[in-house]
Order: C-alpha cells, then sequence, then structure tokens
C-alpha cells in the first residue's frame, strides 16, 4: 500500500511533496514505520529534495506522535512501555539531559523510531528541545535511505548510467554508510553511558 502511494505521489508534481509529508506524518502517527516511505522519497525526489521532505516530514510526524503521547493517549502509551528497562533507563537519563538523550535515541537503530516518538511524550524533556533534537539525529539515517532509494531508482531507470556516475553512486553511498555506521557506533556508546549513570 505504502508504494502505490509512493508511485502516486510521484505523479503530482508540485502538490506531490505535500501530500507526500502528510502521508509520512499520518504513518509515523499510526505505527508504521516509515523506512518504506523514505526509500520511496529517493526514488521519487532524488537524494537532496528527497532528504529535505523526509527530514521535515519525520520531524513533524515525530512531533505530532510525541504530542499524541503527551497529551491524548498518555495511560495507553505508559501501559506499553511498562517494566521496559531500556525506556526506563532513557526516561531517568533525560530528567537530567533531555534534549541530549532523545538526540542520541534517535541516532541509535536499537529503538523503534515509532514507539519512542509517543515514549518520549511521557518524559520531561521540552518539546522544542525534542523536536530539534529528533531533527538533528534523524538526518544520518535520513539521507542514508534516502540515497539508497534513490539508487534504486537510478538502477530501473529510463535513462542508462555511465560508469562514471556509477562510480560515483557507490563511492557517494559507501561514504553515507560509513559515516552513518560510526555515528551510530558513538551514539550507541554515549547513550549507553548516560543511561548507566
Amino acid at each position: 500500500m505504502l508504494k502505490q502511494a509512493i508511485d502516486w505521489v510521484g505523479q503530482l508534481g508540485p502538490w506531490g511533496p505535500i501530500i507526500f509529508i502528510a502521508i509520512y506524518i499520518t504513518a509515523a502517527v499510526l505505527f508504521i514505520p516509515g523506512s518504506v516511505l523514505t526509500l520511496g522519497a529517493g526514488a521519487v525526489f532524488g537524494v537532496v529534495w528527497g532528504s529535505i521532505y523526509v527530514s521535515i516530514a519525520s520531524t513533524l510526524g515525530a512531533t505530532a506522535a510525541f504530542l499524541v503521547g503527551r497529551y491524548l493517549a498518555r495511560d495507553a502509551i505508559a501501559r506499553k512501555i511498562a517494566g521496559n528497562e531500556r525506556f526506563a533507563a532513557i526516561d531517568k537519563a533525560v530528567a537530567g539531559e533531555g534534549w541530549k538523550i532523545v538526540g542520541l535515541t534517535r541516532l541509535s537503530p536499537v529503538f523503534p523510531f515509532t514507539l519512542l516518538n509517543y515514549a518520549f511524550g511521557l518524559t520531561q524533556v521540552k518539546l522544542w528541545h525534542y523536536m530539534l533534537a529528533s531533527w538533528i539525529g534523524m538526518l544520518p539515517g535520513t539521507i542514508m535511505y534516502v540515497y539508497l532509494g534513490s539508487l534504486a531508482q537510478a538502477a530501473t531507470g529510463d535513462r542508462e548510467r555511465t560508469t562514471g556516475e556509477w562510480v560515483l553512486y557507490g563511492v557517494g553511498l559507501l561514504a553515507t554508510v560509513v559515516v552513518t555506521v560510526f555515528v551510530t557506533r558513538v551514539a550507541k556508546k554515549a547513550l549507553a553511558k548516560k543511561t548507566k549513570q
């Protein structure tokens, strides 16, 4: 269903990005992982615009879920995460350094993105700290997935690529993956250190 939505968005011209962002926000609120949409953005919009649209959409979607968790579904979310040791450690760390913990969890693939959006609504982190740290923390993963989506489009596109273009794609992909893996490892270590304090 998400693939059909992405194909449809690609045919909407100037309305495409707006509809794409609305679909992404809805998916985040409904606990639907956004990885397919992020890959699709690379295929439909390219690396630069795809990264911009996904960055806007994922930050707004995470914020919408945060607000639902904080104000509308507080009890249900609290029951869902009750007894989760990882979240208990994060909650404790957030009390002292909210925005840093939000940013580090966004960089670490260990934490489920959709549930985390709601769970942070139960913590003491300020909304604007949450939004800024989420946006910055999600950027490396966003760019990597959008880039992968653009590669898939290049491989199946109607224009044949030159060897030089494929070399550039390969080098770009390698650099993106290396940076993302490095940042993720650093974030994981820093997060482990903060949550043990």
